[in-house]
């Protein structure tokens, strides 16, 4: 049966299978305590501090990193009280990059519902997310010097990411090459930290540990990588956003960079680069051709392709822990990433 994971709301398919009830009640109450965890340690002293930093809290999502984290845990014991606070410190650093995300976007929805930066000011959602990482690098204290440091190294690559991803490739770098390494930096690295943890502070071996880590370097960029091709290929809001949002913001993702870079000379493939070499696509009749145009093409079969290697990659890297049901959860989601796209 696919996992259900339960957000401050809502409960949000993410595609997990389990074939041993056990893991999935143990990964059920890891994620049900982080859930009060979230709610509790971002309390501050001043009511609108709170108020705010719960704002995305309550608003739910995935809580796909801390579902790593309480997955990873059971090849050792997930029932060890530093599993909990270890997913806690992965989604308070996730939900500050979103603040902070929201800002740079000038978003006014995440979520579902109004982004901080559109409720409050910029300057709050900035602060807010700033108090949010303070809040994650207190409780990673707790565990130790060890995940401190990963924490901030982790951080560090969210940052370096962010910062590639503002200037564009330099010149004579690959934009596609490029947008895949901002992907690793961004998403690839709070996913892979995600899933040591879970190895780390459950008590796995080293061995496993690190396999763990190195699958949740890959199955992020995988899972971003199909987001961004259900942007374009989903006909409702499956992504939570509109369709082709990204296109009409003109963000370059995997589909329109290898539509750009292709040399096809056929009517559809040139008419497709002449629209998305314009930038962003803002014009409704444009949009729609856009869209059209992308779904039936070349580029997104190649995108398709893409997150297809990357989930395998990602399988690849589990090879040193044991088969086992837990091992065949997180090859499920390998099988999830590369289908759910088309």
């Amino acid at each position: 049966m696919g996992y259900v994971v339960r957000g401050a709301e809502e409960l949000t398919s993410i595609g997990l299978d389990f074939v041993d009830p056990a893991v999935e009640a143990s990964v059920r109450a890891v994620l049900a305590s982080v859930e009060d965890e979230l709610h509790s340690c971002v309390a501050s002293a001043d009511p609108m501090v709170t108020e705010a930093a719960r704002h995305l809290v309550e608003a739910g999502g995935k809580r796909f990193r801390p579902l790593l984290v309480a997955l990873g845990a059971q090849f050792g014991d997930p029932t060890a009280p530093q599993v909990v606070q270890a997913a806690v410190v992965m989604e308070l650093t996730h939900l500050a990059t979103l603040y902070h995300d929201d800002v740079m976007d000038e978003a006014p929805v995440r979520r579902g519902v109004r982004s901080a930066n559109s409720r409050w000011t910029n300057s709050v959602a900035i602060l807010v997310g700033d108090y949010l990482f303070a809040r994650a690098a207190d409780i990673a204290a707790d565990l130790g010097t060890e995940a401190v440091r990963l924490q901030a190294r982790t951080f560090a690559r969210l940052v370096h990411g962010q910062i590639a991803e503002t200037v564009g490739p330099r010149s004579g770098v690959d934009p596609v090459a490029h947008y895949l390494d901002v992907l690793a930096e961004k998403t690839g690295s709070l996913i892979a930290t995600s899933a040591r943890f879970g190895g780390m502070f459950g008590g796995a071996t080293q061995d496993q540990t690190e396999a763990l880590a190195r699958y949740g370097e890959k199955m992020g960029i995988a899972f971003q990588l199909s987001d961004d091709l259900i942007d374009i290929a989903s006909e409702s809001a499956q992504s939570g956003k509109t369709p082709g949002t990204d296109l009409r913001e003109g963000v370059p993702t995997l589909p329109v960079l290898y539509a750009l870079a292709s040399d096809d000379t056929d009517v559809s493939a040139t008419r497709l680069r002449e629209i998305l070499s314009a930038g962003p696509v803002t014009d409704d009749d444009l949009h729609a051709e856009a869209l059209c145009l992308l779904r039936e093409s070349a580029a997104m079969k190649r995108a398709r392709e893409t997150v297809r290697s990357y989930a395998e990659e990602a399988r690849e890297r589990l090879a040193p822990l044991p088969e086992n049901s837990t091992r065949a959860a997180f090859e499920s989601l390998c099988d999830f990433i590369a289908d759910r796209t088309g």
